[in-house]
């Protein structure tokens, strides 16, 4: 077999996804997704091999570098096929869809996807990583089949069309909102047997953040005084920082560890996980004052700020898990690396990270990663906490510029737009806790990029943006988050021209997204192109589902409106969500933050005259699981503000729009919320 990449470049040269171009030189001729292929595929009778991956996904350049450069293989991919290549962070829709497909015919999916599918896009087989032999035997057999006996891949399309529309139903009925609070204490309950109570975590593996669950149960545990469900929030924060999973010397998070240590990750970093969980570990410092978690913070910040931040402002969306062809190899150190690197500080990083112990990987190489927390360890170690302290942080810079010599790992530079805003809510999180006010001059600056070159003159959303071009219809996920992301600017600066913008797409998503039979919003506008099915995301994952992030937008921008018809169909969503929400309480958690929102009381803060943003300021250290913070210094015509320009600075608290008596300081106020 004759493994190498063409010198001709296909047609993926043309394309501006970073994954495409990755295999823009393979002697496949491979298609990017759209009618060229279609037309092709129907002309010439062939089926279509739609294979979907992303830029950082490891199997996908193994599967690329076994079988797509190899020419005896290519040559099979053309003779018989069609062959298109999807990003599915561009075009998640369709993987959605061909996923959903792989999912009913295997029982299991991942990356890299490669599904079979006839001209008029309904699919017929499929599988994920498929070594070179049997990738053969595949693309020789089904071609086969389809010219022998096409009426039974045409049976099996009908079936699989079926099925992935079943697998797409919707909730077929609800339950009262006085239902909601059972819900998610039923939740709780369902889901504590299936934590991890050693490490942290779920009780299986791999594992990844799921940074949503741990907002959720966070929020549980203080809304409701559970000291046990605290103390498992804070072990698995603990133990995740303290992994592998973060890059202590550079910052940020790995996408998920294979272990249930949390000792050995993924390697890739992805802007979205690192995004939810500097919100996470921002609300889990106001809540457990814990310095550590500031400083993963701190650091995760720096290293989206130094290596996934264009100069425009815009996030990019990933770094890869493989250099020099090894998964990991920039992140993992022999002895004899950091014996050089550090010199007379070795011994000191050998304890601390257990070298050579609990460290040891494979191939003699160690993942930095810690066994107890810092004060811990100073005392075990015989120094005072403040020399550790010192002295790790010359270790970290010395282990940092030693590294920037290396391979780096492949950067993913296009900017996604629902990421983007993950990103701007997370710095407001962190800003709204720490003060740093970068962090929100940076949530601005990316907002500002974002409502300019993502903008469609029809005023909806791109959903990309690369070298200072906008492409691709936005997605429902591009809408919900954008909203939360503009809620969040609004909730720490008071100015309302982020709530117009939402507002503004608010109406946008409803006219375009929501279907009007079950009151849930499509993935898809309605002036996109058809798939074989429209999906509809209900069940939050790694990045919580673009319904439940819509419906909370919608909720908060109801209340913050006094608008019936926002708070309406958040409502009408939640009560057809809630009869599957106890029983898969993972894959609900911020559907579940919204059943909190509905069951506890909800303090709306209102804050007004010229001192509002600084008393906004001063409840940092202060963590309320059920509020919306809304001021102004001078008028507003937000409902709850209108009436209340007093002498002075002054605090409502309100619930359901019933206020307590004006107060003018911030221990006042929270005495209130008792």
């Amino acid at each position: 077999m004759a493994h190498e990449q063409s010198n001709r470049p296909n047609r993926l040269a043309q394309e501006s996804s970073p994954y495409l171009l990755q295999h823009a030189r393979n002697p496949v001729d491979w298609f990017p997704w759209g009618e060229e292929a279609f037309a092709k595929a129907r002309a010439e009778d062939k089926l279509v091999l739609v294979s979907i991956g992303y830029s950082s996904c490891h199997w996908c350049h193994v599967m690329e570098r076994e079988c797509f450069v190899d020419q005896d293989i290519a040559a099979l991919m053309n003779e018989h096929y069609v062959c298109v290549k999807v990003d599915r962070e561009e075009r998640p829709d369709v993987d959605n869809v061909y996923m959903t497909a792989v999912q009913l015919m295997t029982g299991r999916g991942g990356w890299p996807l490669n599904c079979f599918i006839l001209p008029d896009g309904r699919p017929v087989y499929g599988g994920t990583y498929f070594p070179p032999a049997q990738w053969q035997r595949v693309l020789t057999d089904l071609h086969r089949t389809w010219t022998e006996d096409p009426e039974r891949v045409r049976q099996q399309a009908a079936r699989l069309k079926q099925g992935v529309a079943g697998a797409m139903a919707m909730p077929d009925s609800s339950v009262p909102l006085d239902e909601a609070r059972r819900t998610v204490e039923r939740m709780v309950a369902n889901w504590m047997p299936r934590l991890d109570q050693v490490h942290g975590g779920s009780d299986r593996v791999p594992k990844f953040p799921m940074p949503n669950n741990y907002v959720f149960l966070l929020r549980h545990a203080v809304l409701t005084g559970d000291k046990s469900l605290l103390q498992h929030a804070e072990l698995t924060l603990d133990r995740m920082a303290m992994g592998g999973l973060f890059d202590w010397v550079g910052g940020g998070f790995a996408r998920y560890s294979t272990d249930a240590l949390w000792k050995v990750p993924h390697f890739e970093k992805m802007l979205y996980d690192n995004a939810q969980l500097v919100s996470l570990y921002s609300q889990a410092y106001q809540a457990l004052k814990k310095p550590a978690y500031r400083q993963v913070v701190e650091l995760t910040i720096d290293f989206i700020a130094r290596e996934m931040t264009g100069p425009e402002g815009a996030f990019f969306s990933a770094l890869d898990a493989d250099t020099e062809g090894e998964e990991g190899r920039f992140y993992v150190w022999t002895e004899a690396e950091l014996q050089a690197a550090l010199g007379h500080e070795y011994d000191l990083a050998r304890a601390y990270f257990d070298i050579g112990g609990q460290a040891l990987w494979e191939h003699g190489r160690n993942i930095l990663r810690r066994g107890m927390p810092e004060l811990e360890f100073a005392r075990a170690f015989g120094i005072n906490e403040a020399e550790l302290a010192e002295r790790l942080q010359r270790i970290r810079a010395i282990l940092y510029s030693t590294r920037a010599q290396r391979e780096r790992p492949a950067l993913d530079d296009k900017a996604l737009t629902s990421w983007n805003a993950l990103m701007a809510t997370a710095l407001c999180d962190a800003y709204e806790v720490f003060g740093e006010k970068q962090w929100l001059g940076h949530a601005r600056t990316s907002m500002e990029h974002l409502l300019t070159h993502c903008r469609q003159r029809n005023g909806g959303l791109w959903h990309s943006y690369k070298d200072g071009n906008a492409s691709i219809n936005g997605y429902l996920e591009d809408y919900a988050f954008v909203l939360e992301a503009l809620i969040a600017l609004y909730g720490v600066t008071f100015e309302e021209r982020w709530l117009t913008e939402a507002m503004a797409l608010a109406e946008h998503a409803i006219r375009h997204f929501r279907d009007e039979a079950t009151g849930f919003f499509h993935f898809t506008s309605n002036l996109d192109p058809p798939l074989i099915a429209r999906p509809m995301e209900l069940d939050d994952n790694v990045i919580p589902a673009s319904n439940s992030a819509l419906a909370k937008a919608l909720f908060v921008l109801g209340t913050l409106y006094d608008d019936d018809r926002l708070l309406g169909m958040a409502q009408s969503m939640m009560q057809a969500m809630l009869p599957r929400m106890a029983n898969q309480p993972s894959g609900h958690s911020n559907w579940g933050q919204l059943a909190q929102w509905l069951s506890w009381p909800m303090h709306e803060i209102a804050i007004t005259g010229p001192e509002a943003v600084t008393l906004r300021e001063a409840f940092a250290p202060h963590y309320i699981p059920n509020r919306i913070f809304l001021g102004t210094s001078s008028r507003s015509e937000l409902p709850l503000l209108r009436d209340k320009n007093l002498p002075g600075s002054m605090i409502f608290v309100c619930v359901e729009k019933t206020c307590q008596l004006p107060v003018p300081t911030v221990p006042e106020a929270l005495s209130q919320l008792q």
